[in-house]
């Protein structure tokens, strides 16, 4: 029965020490995949590499730091690390690429970017649950459940944070879209045409609103390079995610197909929200009741509770004990 017992248990550690050998086994093949890939750069992709050394090297000596250096390299691995998790379908990479630019990432390189943060934390999670585990508990079956445990938390972190990152942002815009547009009602009522009144606004509230004023200069610089003004204040709203500036663009194309007043569409849709920033402070001042309960009941009230009660408490002991004591 012993010998049974030892046959089982050595079974046990064989299949554990099997499980992780293939776990890194698998992990080193990933990595010679992405970084000893055997394609042969052609003569050009060779020149633009040595362009490209040559600029990080001055962007270093100008003051470039360790943080340019990391993104142009995860730049340049980010294809190879991303290949597993592109999107099968246009509709699905057009989602990531709107997420992304609603976060404010609207470079074209953005999408393999983000994938490659995720296939690089998911290795780390992995790593870090298992290595973690094993000096923790030591070699039993619970490394591999904690391991991919830790790996689907942080290939998962990503897509979090991304969310945060655009809800964010499209708070902040909301929040500057009333000063912005009464800046662009003074600028279009003082003779400026629309597309000079959203350049003055972009110089004028940059250092307040600068989320918004780069949307604002990106539209500029659209107009300036000859696209049409529908279009482009349809990619303002569709890009941010905001419905308040769909809901602007809309109302400006509207105004300028059918010659109506723009400043008078401005003034009302300023004048809206205005209410809905009034609104959302309403709102949030409401909630702090509500979020105000736990630190009380957790952090305030205990300590009130023993002021209060801790006299009474300790005399009615002084008063029961003796007669208790009595009793007996």
């Amino acid at each position: 029965m012993d010998a049974l017992l030892n046959f089982a248990f050595l079974d046990r550690n064989l299949m554990i020490m099997g499980a992780v050998f293939l776990g890194v086994g698998a992990l080193v093949w990933l990595l010679m995949d992405v970084f000893a890939s055997d394609k042969r750069a052609v003569a050009e992709d060779r020149l633009d590499r040595l362009n490209d050394l040559k600029r990080k090297k001055s962007d270093s000596t100008e003051g470039g730091g360790q943080l340019d250096r990391f993104a142009n390299a995860l730049e340049q691995a980010s294809p190879s690390l991303s290949k597993y998790l592109e999107p099968k379908t246009t509709v699905e990479r057009d989602k990531l690429t709107q997420r992304l630019s609603e976060a404010g990432y609207r470079s074209e390189a953005a999408p393999a970017m983000f994938l490659s943060i995720k296939v690089i934390a998911g290795i780390t999670g992995f790593v870090l649950g298992g290595g973690v585990s094993v000096i923790l508990y030591g070699l039993n079956t619970g490394v591999l459940l904690k391991a991919f445990l830790g790996g689907g938390i942080l290939f998962f972190l990503p897509e979090f944070i991304l969310d945060y990152l655009a809800k964010k942002r499209r708070l902040a815009i909301t929040l500057a879209l009333p000063d912005c547009l009464d800046l662009l009602v003074v600028s279009v009522e003082a003779g400026l045409g629309l597309d000079q009144a959203m350049r003055k606004v972009a110089e004028e509230m940059n250092t307040s609103y600068p989320i918004l004023t780069e949307e604002i200069q990106l539209c500029t610089l659209h107009l300036q390079m000859g696209k049409v003004r529908s279009e482009v204040l349809q990619e303002l709203g569709n890009r941010t995610g905001v419905e308040d500036l769909r809901t602007l663009a809309s109302l400006l194309i509207q105004a300028d197909k059918f010659g109506s007043g723009v400043a008078q569409a401005l003034r009302v849709q300023s004048d809206s929200m205005r209410i809905k920033r009034q609104q959302i402070a309403e709102e949030k001042a409401a909630k702090t009741a509500v979020k105000l309960i736990f630190p009380l009941v957790i952090f305030i009230f205990p300590g009130v509770f023993v002021v209060l009660v801790g006299p009474a408490a300790i005399q009615m002991a002084r008063e029961m004990l003796p007669a208790m004591a009595g009793q007996r």
